[in-house]
């Protein structure tokens, strides 16, 4: 066996502590945790608002949202990041009746 491979049960050298490491901001993988109406839920890391309203199975054309108390105007939400720990309360509008 060469000094470079493992022994069964152990991890090779240069793979030592990679468990270990926090994921980079913008793996694929990353997510962050949210409020949202008042529920724990889990999105992809990196996004605007606009598409972890998406993420999240909502249709942005469809909601209005408090975003941290706020209430965000539609043409900002491509430009509002989200992060963790943010609250959003979102509200389904509605139309129909007579």
């Amino acid at each position: 066996m060469g000094a470079h491979e493992a022994l069964p049960g152990e991890m090779p050298p240069a793979m030592d502590h990679a468990a270990d490491a926090p994921l980079p901001a913008d793996s694929a993988s990353a997510t962050l945790s949210l409020q949202v109406n008042g529920e724990p839920r889990a999105c992809p890391a990196g996004l605007t608002l606009d598409q972890a309203l998406a993420a999240l199975g909502y249709r942005p054309q469809l909601v209005v949202v408090e975003f941290n108390g706020t209430i965000v105007p539609r043409r900002q939400w491509d430009q509002q990041p989200v992060q963790q720990g943010d609250v959003l309360e979102v509200v389904t509008i509605v139309g129909g009746g007579s």
